[in-house]
């Protein structure tokens, strides 16, 4: 587990506090993406693993920055310490994890690839406590570079939540998928949450493994 420096985690809250409302108020993309540059190298220098993203909640209209460690549960202390420290800043939210989404996404774009989250499936068991998850990709080569890998990432996020993810997910398997999945006894992963819920009292808190 990495031991958080509170130092570092103060000069970046400093950081964001002189100049976030100049980057909210930025049209121009290129000076924006400069500024969201020098809070990735901060967050780098606390942990890095580290992440950060803004999201708009339409419901108050105030700005979401959210934290994450890129599924690295090691990392988890960082966050939690770097948003506990977060001082007020006038219409931005701080945010740990990314949370589960209502509704979910029906689709996701990654670079030139659409996919929809109907077009994968799963299955799980649970031995002694722990959740083993695995996912069927269709056309799986090389797990490193597949966008679909990737997509399916973000749709486990938006199903479960980064945190659960980390935590109580023990291993994350990844498979060929058959050309009828029903046929293998697998489920379509629209339906993970669910019964991840109903399961969760026989489910541990553990940190994820990638295979």
């Amino acid at each position: 587990m990495t031991i958080p420096d509170f130092e570092k985690i103060t000069a970046f809250w400093c950081e964001v506090v002189n100049t976030i409302e100049h980057l909210l108020d930025e049209t121009d993309e290129f000076n924006a993406r400069e500024v969201m540059t020098h809070y990735e190298d901060s967050l780098r220098m606390i942990d890095q693993n580290l992440t950060f993203h803004f999201e708009r909640d339409e419901k108050d209209e105030r700005i979401e920055m959210v934290f994450g460690c890129d599924g690295y549960a090691q990392s988890i202390a960082s966050v939690l310490s770097l948003v506990d420290a977060a001082p007020t800043i006038d219409g931005v939210q701080v945010i740990a994890f990314n949370h589960r989404h209502d509704p979910l996404p029906t689709s996701i774009r990654i670079g030139e690839d659409e996919f929809e989250l109907d077009d994968f499936w799963y299955s799980f068991r649970i031995e002694s406590g722990e959740f083993h998850l695995s996912v069927f990709v269709k056309n799986l080569d090389d797990q490193d570079q597949n966008p679909a890998v990737e997509a399916v990432m973000v749709f486990l996020d938006a199903l479960l939540g980064e945190f659960d993810l980390m935590t109580r997910v023990a291993t994350l398997n990844w498979y060929p998928q058959p050309s009828v999945p029903e046929d293998h006894g697998l489920r379509p992963l629209v339906e993970l949450r669910d019964q991840f819920d109903q399961s969760r009292a026989d489910i541990s808190l553990i940190g994820v493994t990638l295979h």
